[in-house]
């Protein structure tokens, strides 16, 4: 399963409303280091199917969703559950510290 591709318009939706764990990447085209976390991210959205939904939202191009979690750095992970934000992290991420959040979000 391909990554998902949150919007302002769809985020609640789609991420805060979703009955399964979400991962949002929160990046930008020009930003070099979310283009290192894209593949890495790719791969967790493969591992994971549908068990979790793994998608990015453009900060640029979604500014709401940017100014509404006070995201200022990129690439930032939000790790969602239950409609909350339960975690997130800031700066590029291993592949294990991205499972091993997700695998706690799956209890």
């Amino acid at each position: 399963m391909a990554e998902f591709t949150f919007t302002d318009a769809n985020f609640d939706a789609e991420a805060m409303k979703s009955s399964i764990p979400v991962l949002v990447d929160c990046f930008a085209v020009w930003c070099g280091p979310c283009k290192m976390m894209a593949p890495t991210i790719t791969e967790v959205a493969e591992e994971y199917g549908d068990k979790v939904r793994v998608g990015k939202i453009d900060v640029d191009e979604n500014p709401e969703v940017a100014q509404k979690f006070g995201i200022q750095s990129i690439p930032t992970l939000l790790f969602i559950k239950n409609g909350e934000v339960v975690d997130r992290t800031v700066g590029v991420q291993s592949k294990d510290k991205i499972l091993d959040k997700l695998d706690e979000l799956l209890k």
